[in-house]
């Protein structure tokens, strides 16, 4: 060999002889690299780096059954020498300190996986679990003369209460089914409005409240729906001179055959030469004739006196009387004077069909089919009769993001000029994600006799700033808005539409 080490044994390669002759001892030879690979002379040697000779060898193979890996020579590599003691310490201080590092992250995250896990366990123990697997918020009852709107159970949803003509609301008017499966806010319930708690029968009557209204029971000599017209008297007394009938005392009669109803005969006494003639009640002596009694008219006479008008809509003279009729979708009340509406939606008095909603009105009904709203980039489902809600938005899709969370339709029913300024509705957010929440008026039919304002902070109310002329339909829309500095998170929309009867009852 031409030169050699504890660690490697090295030949000229160019001598294949000394090569074949010391590879018996030896499975792997080790041959270092020459410039050209076929001149091995000493000159060529000394040309190369000295790194080079220690880093340049040729790996032969370590038996005779398989050549040599290359022609005329075996092909070569070039080999890293082995680190020192001191290196090769620091390199493995280093692994373990990158080792303890990564455990001591594995431990932490591991510790907060658990945590979570067992809040997770937690939180499933306590949640109620349905047959089928799915979980909702407990069913609620719709109040006693009252409705419910709403009927999707799942968290994130709500629930709204209206209560029937005659009946106030206390309580939650909507409800939300929070994700800890419980409702927010309070039942409802429907409570009788008390009519008479205002005294509006005046001159010693009576009250009685009546389910959307209230009778009073007129005291003598008064009549009228708030007994403020008297009733009408008449009586004639009339003297006689005759001495042949003075200081006696009869009662003579005068019968009148006549056909007509409205003429009667009247009756009179004689009382020490004093002749009195009285009617029957709904007449009156006509002219100087003491014995003819003539019907009174009472819609003429009380045909907006001062004393009031009889009726609440038309009046119908009868002879000796009178009669009040009210128009069709009204029924006449037990004083007989005034007019009460007829709920055809709810004595089912109505030609509504299944997928219309039935909206009572004063005098009449409408069926109403609600639609959810078609938008070029978002779709709606409704998740109540009267609700729509939009379908998730992709994440890339702005557009989407920008249209209402939730349509809502409204359906009220008010009689023609009712006075105003008044509160007719009242929007308020059962939960705020943002920090501020603004409310605005959009656009729809009869927009110039409304304004919105806020009442607090979570709260907008819908104003009637101006009498309404039936009859008419008029549409408003309000809009809650919610913002996250600056930033809108969420849009509702409001569609009420106002029926407004012909008549100021």
């Amino acid at each position: 060999p031409k030169f050699s080490s504890p660690r490697v044994h090295c030949v000229p390669a160019t001598d294949r002889a000394a090569l074949e002759s010391s590879r018996r001892g030896f499975k792997h030879f080790l041959v270092y690299q020459t410039p050209t690979f076929q001149d091995r002379s000493e000159e060529n040697e000394r040309d190369l780096p000295q790194s080079r000779r220690a880093a340049a060898a040729c790996v032969c193979l370590p038996d005779s059954r398989h050549p040599w890996a290359g022609e005329p020579f075996p092909l070569c590599v070039f080999l890293q020498e082995c680190p020192g003691t001191q290196e090769l310490q620091n390199s493995l201080r280093q692994a373990h300190k990158l080792l303890s590092t990564h455990e001591a992250s594995y431990l932490q995250s591991l510790r907060t996986l658990r945590k979570k896990l067992s809040l997770l366990q937690n939180s499933a123990a306590r949640l109620p679990t349905k047959a089928n697997g799915n979980v909702t918020c407990p069913k609620l009852e719709a109040p006693l003369n009252g409705r419910k709107l709403g009927k999707v159970l799942l968290p994130g949803h709500e629930v709204h209460f209206l209560c029937d003509l005659g009946y106030e609301l206390v309580g939650s008017e909507t409800r939300q089914c929070k994700e800890s499966l419980t409702w927010s806010g309070q039942q409802p319930v429907c409570r009788d409005i008390n009519e008479c708690a205002s005294s509006p029968c005046a001159n010693g009557g009576t009250c009685t409240d009546e389910v959307n209204g209230f009778m009073c029971e007129c005291a003598k000599g008064w009549a009228g729906s708030t007994c403020q017209s008297p009733t009408p008297t008449f009586f004639v007394t009339m003297t006689n001179m005759s001495a042949a009938t003075a200081g006696a005392a009869a009662a003579t009669s005068f019968p009148l055959a006549t056909p007509s109803p409205l003429v009667r005969p009247s009756k009179c006494s004689q009382v020490q030469g004093t002749t009195h003639c009285t009617c029957e009640a709904g007449y009156t002596i006509l002219g100087r004739d003491t014995s003819i009694c003539m019907d009174i008219d009472e819609c003429e006479l009380f045909h907006n006196g001062q004393a009031g008008r009889l009726c609440l809509h038309a009046c119908v003279n009868t002879p000796g009387g009178y009669r009040c009729t009210c128009p069709a979708g009204y029924n006449v009340t037990r004083d007989g004077r005034s007019c009460k509406d007829i709920d055809e939606c709810a004595m089912r008095q109505n030609n509504c069909t299944r997928d219309q909603l039935c909206v009572n009105t004063y005098g009449g009904f409408q069926c109403v089919k609600v639609e959810c709203p078609r938008m070029r980039n978002a779709t709606y489902v409704k998740t109540s009769p009267t609700r729509c809600e939009r379908n998730p938005c992709p994440v890339d899709n702005k557009a989407c993001s920008q249209a209402p969370n939730s349509v809502s339709y409204h359906h009220m029913s008010v009689i023609s000029n009712l006075s105003a300024p008044r509160v007719m509705f009242r929007v308020s957010a059962v939960r705020v994600l943002g920090d501020t929440l603004r409310f605005a008026l959009l656009g729809g039919r009869g927009r110039r006799h409304f304004t919105v304002q806020r009442s607090d902070r979570q709260t907008g109310q819908l104003m009637l700033v101006s009498p309404i002329q039936g009859p008419a339909t008029l549409e408003v829309e309000v809009e809650m808005s919610e913002l996250e500095r600056r930033v809108q998170i969420g849009r509702y929309i409001t569609k009420i539409t106002l029926f407004v009867s012909q008549y100021e009852f």
